[in-house]
């Protein structure tokens, strides 16, 4: 799926949309650690999900900075994020769950980058997007590894 998440010229929508998207990841990650088998990877996991509620944090004080809305869950994207990790389960494992985590850190990924290069966001902003594509670009990639030998 193609996010558009992060290319909104208002700051006030991109972040309370960055607000929702956090909201789905957890929700995501949750539902993962529900799932997996593997303690290690539960822990990973959970690693992760910790940064996710980070970001929410680090969003939520730049809402009231820039008069954003802030949404107390996701919408109904989650039932996107968490469905594919429930088909994943039910079809393959760790390994499918894992690969199916790592389909939706790509539209993660992507809307952390649409941030980045957004002119509307301003320069001193643009770190809390830059620390959060190093996290989800670093989730994906463990997620890649790990579902290889899961």
């Amino acid at each position: 799926m193609v996010t558009t998440i992060g290319t909104s010229s208002d700051m006030a929508k991109l972040v309370e949309n960055f607000i929702l998207l956090e909201h789905d990841a957890i929700a995501a990650y949750e539902t993962t650690i529900e799932r997996l088998e593997n303690t290690a990877h539960k822990a990973k996991i959970e690693e992760f999900r910790q940064d996710h509620l980070r970001h929410l944090q680090d969003l939520t004080a730049l809402a009231g900075r820039v008069g954003a809305n802030v949404p107390d869950e996701g919408d109904m994207k989650e039932l996107l994020t968490t469905g594919k990790i429930k088909l994943a389960d039910m079809v393959g494992g760790d390994g499918a769950i894992l690969k199916a985590m790592a389909t939706n850190e790509i539209d993660t990924i992507t809307a952390y980058e649409h941030a980045v290069d957004n002119a509307a966001v301003p320069a001193a902003d643009k770190d809390l997007f830059q620390r959060g594509l190093a996290d989800e670009r670093k989730h994906k990639d463990w997620m890649d590894q790990a579902a290889k030998t899961a």
